[in-house]
């Protein structure tokens, strides 16, 4: 259902079956990142740890169960950071593009535009958005020449995933700006080789149905150690 670009990255072996994690110990992950669980859509997950880590909770075997691994972590003081949807667009799906005049690439001369919607962009919004104006890729939707919807993306730890984050101004919600926005990023994404990455919390609602709206699926959930805990 997913390119190959997407499931030879996350699905480094075949997941457990449902209910299960199988174990990967990999002493390469950086510390934000040293435990890993991702859980695809109606299979089992990978759990991926450093040796240090395994050893501490005594994971001993090629797979544990989800329940197990909570209650490990919780003895251990360890926390996770909260998961998050992953979307990709269906392999087989829809590559589209945007004939909306008013969605285009930003560039440095659209600084001043961009200064005025980060100024007005509800600060919370903005930190989990993560839109740069220096980002790899940027995209803008405009109402009446002002920067209403911006999106951006960058390489995914050096892949041809492209992560994607996208915020619309509150005045300027509901008319759509934010799905033209991600179409037209995206399609930009596809042309230049790379994998549309689509990441929100669990509990974001908007951000789950703009994921929809944008022809993304979901294609598995993913949780790291919380490093600051």
């Amino acid at each position: 259902m997913f390119s190959t670009m997407v499931t030879d990255y996350w699905l480094t072996v075949e997941p457990a079956p449902i209910g299960d994690l199988r174990v990967v110990l990999n002493d390469a992950l950086p510390e934000n990142r040293a435990l890993m669980v991702l859980e695809p859509v109606g299979r089992g997950g990978i759990l991926t740890l450093t040796g240090d880590l395994a050893r501490r909770l005594d994971l001993q075997g090629a797979t544990v169960g989800n329940d197990v691994l909570a209650e490990r972590l919780a003895d251990a003081g360890i926390r996770l950071n909260g998961a998050d949807h992953l979307y990709y667009l269906p392999a087989a799906g829809q590559r589209f593009d945007t004939a909306d005049t008013d969605t285009r690439v930003l560039t440095e001369a659209d600084a001043p535009a961009f200064t005025v919607f980060a100024a007005t962009a509800p600060e919370d919004d903005l930190d989990e958005a993560f839109v740069e104006l220096d980002h790899w890729l940027v995209v803008g939707t405009f109402v009446d020449g002002r920067l209403a919807s911006a999106a951006s993306m960058y390489p995914w730890r050096d892949t041809r995933l492209a992560d994607l984050g996208v915020l619309t101004l509150p005045e300027f919600r509901g008319r759509g700006l934010a799905r033209s926005t991600v179409r037209a990023i995206s399609a930009l994404a596809l042309v230049r080789g790379y994998e549309p990455q689509y990441r929100c919390q669990l509990d974001n609602a908007g951000s789950v149905a703009l994921a929809a709206s944008a022809g993304f699926a979901r294609f598995a959930t993913w949780d790291v150690i919380d490093a600051e805990a």
